[in-house]
């Protein structure tokens, strides 16, 4: 099995890390009155794990599980 990842990762990642930074400053500002999130870590991973769900990526350990190899979305490639 090859950990080559797929070339789209980066790009995936980099355009929802730049949505997700987005929208934490909408969170601090509208949700914190403009204070720092000392939680940041944690609002961005749920923020991440949930965008890549809607995308239908699934996050499994190299090797795949229940069938899907890792990295292939839900349902089919990407």
């Amino acid at each position: 099995m090859s950990t080559t990842p797929d070339p789209r990762s980066n790009e995936i990642l980099l355009d929802l890390l730049k949505k997700a930074a987005t929208a934490h400053g909408v969170h601090e500002e509208k949700d914190l009155g403009g204070v720092y999130d000392e939680a940041w870590p944690e609002w961005y991973a749920e923020h991440m794990t949930r965008a890549l769900a809607e995308q239908g990526y699934k996050i499994v350990p190299a090797g795949g599980s229940a069938g899907e190899p890792s990295g292939t979305p839900e349902g089919g490639t990407r």
